[in-house]
C-alpha cells in the first residue's frame, strides 16, 4: 500500500521535508540569538541610564575610548565650552526634520570632551550654516549620556570629504581631535543638563529607545519552530490521504463486481 512512498514523486517531497526541518531550526536559532542579544542590550542601556552620574574621567579617559558595557552611562563634567572649534553633524533627524547635532569642546583641566549639546533644524539650504544658540559663557558643569566616538560601521553613515567648514558627518573623536590645541577624551556626551542653564539652547536629545527587549525576535523564533511541527504534520497527512485515495480505487472494482 505504501510502495507509492517510493516514487520519484514524492522521494522528492521527502527530500523537500527533510531540508525545510533544519532550515527551519536554524531559522528559529538565529532569531533566538537576536532576541537574546537584544534582550541584553536593552537590560544594559536601561541599567546605564537609571545609574547615578560619576565624574567622566571614572568612565573615560584621554585618548582612550568607551567600551559597549559604559554606553549611555551618565557623566559628568566641569569646564568651559570653545565656540571656536565648534561643529555641526549634517544629516541628523529629530521630530521627523533633517537637521544637525551640534558638537561644542567642553575644556576641562584634563583636556576636552566633545559634547552633542543638542539639535537644529536646516538652514535655507544643505550648504548654509545652520542657526545655533550659543552656549553659556564661563564655567560649565554638564551631565550627560557617555557615548563612543562614531564612525561609519557603528553608524551605517558614510563619511566623505568636500564639506562646508565646520560641517561634519560624524562625531568621531580621532578625526575631530585633529588640530585642536588639546587632546579629547575618547568619547563624547551626549547633554542632558547643564548648571548654569543660559539662554536659548539647541533642542534636547532624546534618551534612545531601548526598544521591547527582542520580543519580536522571540516571536519569529518560536514561528519558525512552529514550522517544522506544520511542515511534518503535512507531510504525514499527505501521505495518509494519498494511502486512503489508492485504498479506496483498489476497493472500488471489487465493489462494482459484487453488484
Amino acid at each position: 500500500m505504501y510502495r507509492f512512498l517510493l516514487t520519484p514523486r514524492w522521494i522528492g517531497f521527502h527530500l523537500l521535508v527533510l531540508a525545510l526541518i533544519p532550515a527551519f531550526l536554524f531559522l528559529g536559532r538565529w532569531q533566538w540569538g537576536r532576541f537574546e542579544e537584544r534582550s541584553a542590550s536593552s537590560a544594559r542601556i536601561t541599567a546605564n541610564l537609571a545609574s547615578a552620574p560619576v565624574p567622566l574621567d571614572r568612565l573615560d579617559a584621554i585618548g582612550g575610548s568607551v567600551p559597549e558595557s559604559r554606553e549611555y552611562r551618565l557623566v559628568t563634567a566641569t569646564g568651559r565650552f570653545d565656540t571656536a572649534h565648534e561643529v555641526v553633524v549634517r544629516r541628523r533627524t529629530q521630530n521627523s526634520q533633517v537637521g544637525y547635532y551640534v558638537v561644542t569642546p567642553l575644556v576641562t583641566p584634563q583636556g576636552a570632551v566633545l559634547v552633542n549639546r543638542g539639535w537644529v533644524p536646516m538652514g535655507a539650504t544643505a550648504e548654509a550654516a545652520p542657526a545655533v544658540p550659543a552656549p553659556p559663557s564661563g564655567e560649565v558643569t554638564v551631565t550627560g549620556r557617555l557615548r563612543p566616538s562614531e564612525t561609519e560601521d557603528s553608524t551605517g553613515i558614510r563619511n566623505r570629504p568636500g564639506l562646508p567648514p565646520r560641517q561634519v558627518l560624524l562625531v568621531n573623536t580621532a578625526d575631530l581631535g585633529r588640530g585642536l590645541p588639546y587632546r579629547l577624551y575618547g568619547g563624547f556626551v551626549e547633554l542632558t543638563a547643564q548648571r548654569p542653564q543660559g539662554g536659548p539652547a539647541p533642542d534636547p536629545l532624546p534618551a534612545p529607545d531601548v526598544g521591547g527587549g527582542g520580543g519580536l525576535n522571540l516571536a519569529y523564533a518560536v514561528q519558525w519552530w512552529l514550522f517544522i511541527g506544520v511542515a511534518v504534520a503535512g507531510w504525514v497527512l499527505l501521505i495518509r490521504r494519498e494511502a486512503r485515495d489508492l485504498r479506496a480505487a483498489e476497493q472500488e472494482p471489487h465493489a462494482t463486481a459484487a453488484v
